[in-house]
């Protein structure tokens, strides 16, 4: 390549990446857990995702194999649920480096955080109400289509993980 001449091959630089992510930024300042003017870069991100996702994986395959409705279960049951959850909403604030883009942010793996944010209050629900065939398949789906899917997703060639792991 002739000097002055720039690569037409882009490479993701997570480090330096900020994330647009206004209503994070305006939710935590509000909350007192980070000065104003803060801004919450990408990197920042996938550290609260993996922070949140690798204890729900962990907890998910631990009440996946043990015996259920104990109240040891149930107590597990909501952490792993609010874990599931709260990365949802993280990776919500991520913008997606691979694929397609609507409004310039969202890709096709974020439709799994939707996923989640419609099974995880259905799953509650059913189990509430006493409907445990519901509230199994809610929480399989949950557990196979968020965790594995999305996991192997992010071992693809372009994404952070995957960079990660194996350069």
């Amino acid at each position: 390549m002739a000097d002055g001449q720039k690569s037409t091959v882009q490479k993701h630089d997570f480090r330096n990446r900020e994330n647009p992510g206004v209503i994070i930024r305006v939710l935590l300042t509000s909350a007192g857990f980070c000065p104003r003017n803060t801004v919450v870069s990408y990197l920042q991100l996938a550290y609260l995702h993996l922070a949140s996702i690798l204890p729900a994986f962990a907890l998910g395959t631990y009440l996946l194999l043990a015996p259920k409705g104990s109240e040891r279960h149930r107590l597990l049951g909501k952490i792993y649920m609010l874990l599931m959850l709260s990365t949802a909403l993280i990776t919500l604030f991520m913008k997606a480096l691979v694929g397609p883009l609507w409004l310039n942010h969202f890709g096709y793996i974020h439709l799994l955080s939707v996923l989640v944010l419609i099974s995880v209050p259905a799953a509650y629900r059913a189990a509430r109400r006493g409907k445990i065939r519901q509230h199994r398949g809610h929480m399989l789906g949950l557990y196979f289509g968020a965790l594995w899917v999305a996991g192997s997703l992010a071992l693809t060639p372009g994404r952070l993980l995957h960079g990660w792991l194996f350069g």
